[in-house]
């Protein structure tokens, strides 16, 4: 790696503003301060993909307060965990938040380096930087997608994603300084989020626009390029509401699959080519409650949802659960939306 003084000037400006910039959030120290306990690091990077710093805040706390520390979460019930997370999305990160759990807790603490990290169970590439630099000092290159953004406009990358992730990698190493690399990357974090964001950055305050190439040349939200959206396919579905004396018949999922491990209403595993008969698990009297629209990262699903009450539960396991906790029983997204659809049609 070749530092210049340009990379030098970058790095220390940066630092400079975040000193007076950082955002408070529970599971970061203080600019400057010791690095925090890697358990919160590594938690709330985990949460943090592809999701907000305002989602994740109420989820960050409530994991933190139910398991205080990585050996908790691994001695932790899976479907507790996987309760604990609904409507967090993208369900495979908690069932390898778990996996990882238990494998630090079998090795005795996290390992220190990128490197070791990078051995857990469920970590990839971007987690063992983060937890490497945040939680142990070591220099290690933090690339999200808010740092995503900011390298590439800092340098006019105009190669589209994600083939320019390899030059936009390189150019964040040469700007990340050997000393304070956790705050440098939480800086950078920051910046991308509040400053230098997708839409109207605000550019005036900037810390770095005297460096900026997309800046001087008047168009910073063109970078970085991105490829020509693909349509998402569209499936469609059908679930059951299943109600008898005040409760609802409740299904785990497989652990395999989407949403596996997941409480939810029965369905007919989102295959029906129309808008759904509404036959159902078992034969009843089906009344049709509406429909609710979910998108998925690879597909988009419209869900018929459909009633019967006193139907007999379908075939397998599962438990009749009180509908005045509903709410606790740790629904996905797509069903608690369908459980609300049929909580408010009165059936």
């Amino acid at each position: 790696m070749r530092v210049t003084a340009s990379d030098k000037t970058i790095a220390r400006q940066l630092l400079h503003w975040y000193d007076a910039n950082a955002r408070d959030l529970p599971w970061r120290a203080p600019p400057g301060s010791p690095p925090t306990d890697p358990y919160r690091v590594w938690l709330a990077e985990v949460m943090l993909q592809q999701t907000t710093v305002a989602a994740v805040r109420p989820y960050f706390a409530h994991f933190i307060e139910t398991w205080p520390d990585v050996a908790a979460l691994a001695a932790a019930d899976e479907a507790e965990v996987m309760a604990a997370w609904a409507g967090l999305g993208y369900y495979s990160r908690a069932r390898n938040l778990l996996k990882c759990a238990r494998d630090v807790a079998a090795r005795g603490g996290f390992p220190r380096t990128e490197l070791e990290l990078r051995r857990l169970s469920g970590v990839g590439a971007y987690t063992a930087a983060a937890v490497a630099a945040i939680a142990f000092g070591e220099r290690a290159v933090v690339v999200d997608a808010n740092v995503e953004r900011v390298v590439a406009r800092l340098f006019a990358i105009d190669e589209p994603l994600p083939a320019a992730r390899a030059a936009i990698r390189g150019r964040a190493d040469e700007i990340t300084p050997a000393k304070r690399t956790g705050d440098h990357a939480q800086a950078m974090m920051d910046l991308g989020a509040t400053i230098c964001t997708v839409r109207n950055p605000r550019c005036p305050l900037c810390p770095l626009n005297s460096q900026c190439v997309a800046f001087a040349a008047g168009d910073p939200a063109r970078f970085p390029v991105k490829p020509p959206k693909v349509a998402r396919p569209q499936r469609t579905g059908n679930a059951y509401w299943i109600e008898r004396e005040g409760r609802v018949w409740l299904v785990t999922r497989p652990g395999r699959g989407m949403l596996g491990n997941m409480r939810a209403l029965p369905d007919d595993g989102w295959s029906a080519r129309g808008d759904g008969d509404g036959v159902g698990p078992v034969r009843a009297d089906w009344v049709p409650l509406g429909q609710v629209e979910h998108t998925f990262t690879h597909f988009s699903l419209t869900l018929a949802v459909h009633g019967g009450a006193n139907a007999p539960p379908p075939p397998g396991e599962g438990e009749w659960w009180p509908i005045a906790e509903i709410d606790r029983a740790g629904l996905p997204t797509l069903f608690a939306k369908a459980a609300r659809l049929a909580l408010a049609s009165g059936i």
